[in-house]
């Protein structure tokens, strides 16, 4: 009898420590660091590629690796912050036919869904609004753990005329292509 208390108190001991050593590997990724994250952008103009950023965004997260599906976030988008290359693209698209700043200062991303897809590979699934108008997508991202931080990384591929972007003469998409790339970066620090 004495041995089998014995065997079950280490069995318990080892369960127990393994799951300590689990969770202190385990960690969740929250406070996005601004001056180490990006949201860019890349359209093109007849045919030629036009980068852009978005130096202005807050975001807000909650993501455990090891649990995706727990996860959420919300990303913030200050539109009246765009860097479209230059002085005069710059006003340009801050009019009303494209992002209409004065109207709809701010474009939102809120996750809803975390899902795992392997090696690194995730989708964070929820609804984008610009201008007003609100989509459903799916955006894939890699993640790696460096130290103390997390860098969430990927590209979302969106159409600018479901969300009015470039209304009037500017919806030909000869001239400017439907497509845009959104890139982001975010680097976000763990809390254990």
């Amino acid at each position: 009898m004495t041995d089998r208390i014995a065997h079950a108190l280490r069995a318990g001991t080892l369960a127990l420590c393994g799951a300590l050593v689990a969770s202190a590997g385990a960690a969740e990724y929250g406070q996005v660091v601004p001056e180490k994250s990006e949201i860019a952008f890349e359209s093109q103009q007849m045919g030629v590629a036009v980068p852009g950023r978005f130096p202005k965004f807050t975001a807000e997260m909650s993501f455990d690796p090891a649990r995706p599906e727990a996860g959420q976030g919300r990303i913030e988008i200050d539109l009246g912050s765009i860097d479209a290359g230059s002085p005069d693209a710059n006003t340009e698209v801050k009019r009303k036919p494209w992002l209409d700043v004065a109207g709809f200062p701010k474009a939102t991303f809120v996750a809803s869904r975390f899902r795992a897809l392997g090696g690194g590979r995730y989708e964070a699934a929820g609804k984008l609004t610009i201008k007003g108008r609100s989509q459903d997508v799916v955006a894939p991202f890699t993640f790696a753990a460096e130290g103390a931080q997390g860098r969430f990384q990927g590209t979302l591929k969106i159409k600018r005329l479901a969300f009015m972007v470039g209304e009037g003469t500017w919806s030909d998409t000869d001239t400017v292509a439907d497509d845009v790339s959104v890139r982001f970066r975010l680097v976000a620090n763990a809390r254990k």
